[in-house]
């Protein structure tokens, strides 16, 4: 069972910065895709940022330019960096990760327990 457990975000002015850090542990697996997803109340859950094992990396239209995501694949951890946030930002975020195990062709999908993002006008 592999484990993803988060950590930053918080409340954080309109204009401002903020981080987020995920880090997966647990078993013999090997990551495919690693990144983050948001939702807002009420929302659903949206795609934020990710990143591939090849390091290919898709952004949403809504955060391109202002969000920066970076993997480190030895230490099996994914980094959010967010700039310019804007109150439309405000979401509870969610590290997930693509995992293989062993020589496995499947791909088995886990979330992290989730981390609040306010951003105030």
């Amino acid at each position: 069972q592999v484990q993803l457990v988060e950590s930053g975000g918080g409340l954080v002015q309109a204009g401002g910065s903020s981080g987020l850090s995920c880090s997966a542990s647990g078993g013999d697996f090997s990551i495919v895709v690693m990144g983050w997803y948001r939702q807002a109340p009420g929302k659903q859950r949206e795609l934020v940022a990710r990143v591939t094992n090849s390091g290919s990396i898709n952004y949403a239209d809504s955060v391109k330019g202002r969000f920066t995501i970076s993997r480190d694949s030895a230490k099996n951890t994914v980094d959010l960096q967010m700039s310019s946030l804007k109150s439309d930002d405000t979401a509870v975020y969610y590290c997930y990760a693509e995992v293989r195990f062993g020589g496995s062709r499947t791909a088995f999908q886990y979330w992290g327990q989730g981390t609040q993002v306010t951003v105030s006008s």
